[in-house]
C-alpha cells in the first residue's frame, strides 16, 4: 500500500534551516509529482511546493520562494523540503503528498515544525 513517511522537524529559532525528508513506498514514485502541503493551527492546509516527476519542474507558494526549496531523490524514493530563514509565520504541520490515479491523493502523517524564539 502506499506509505508516505515525513522525517525531520522540529524547533528552531527564526532565521534557521530544518529539512524535510519524506520516504514513499507503494507505488512507482519516480513517475509521480510530489508536494509539500503545510496546515497551521486554525488555518486551512495549503499547499507549499511540489516538484515534477523528473525532478525539473518545481513550484513555490509566494510565502516561501526564494527560502524554501524542493527536491527529490528518485533512486531512493525520497522527496525533502529544505527550509532556510525561517519564520514564525512557517510553523505549522508539514504533509507530504502525492496524486495517484489523477484522483486519490495520498498523505504522510504530518511532521511538526515550530519557530520561535
Amino acid at each position: 500500500q502506499v506509505q508516505l513517511v515525513e522525517s525531520g522537524g522540529g524547533w528552531v529559532q527564526p532565521g534557521g534551516s530544518l529539512r524535510l525528508s519524506c520516504a514513499a513506498s507503494g507505488f512507482t514514485f519516480s513517475n509521480y509529482a510530489m508536494s509539500w502541503y503545510r496546515q497551521a493551527p486554525g488555518k486551512e492546509r495549503e499547499l507549499v511546493a511540489r516538484i515534477t516527476s523528473g525532478g525539473v519542474g518545481r513550484n513555490y507558494a509566494d510565502s516561501v520562494k526564494g527560502r524554501f526549496t524542493i527536491s527529490r531523490d528518485n533512486a531512493n524514493d525520497t522527496v525533502y523540503l529544505q527550509m532556510n530563514s525561517l519564520k514564525p509565520e512557517d510553523t505549522a504541520v508539514y504533509y507530504c503528498s502525492t496524486l495517484l490515479g489523477g484522483y486519490t491523493r495520498y498523505w504522510g502523517q504530518g511532521t511538526q515544525v515550530t519557530v520561535s524564539s
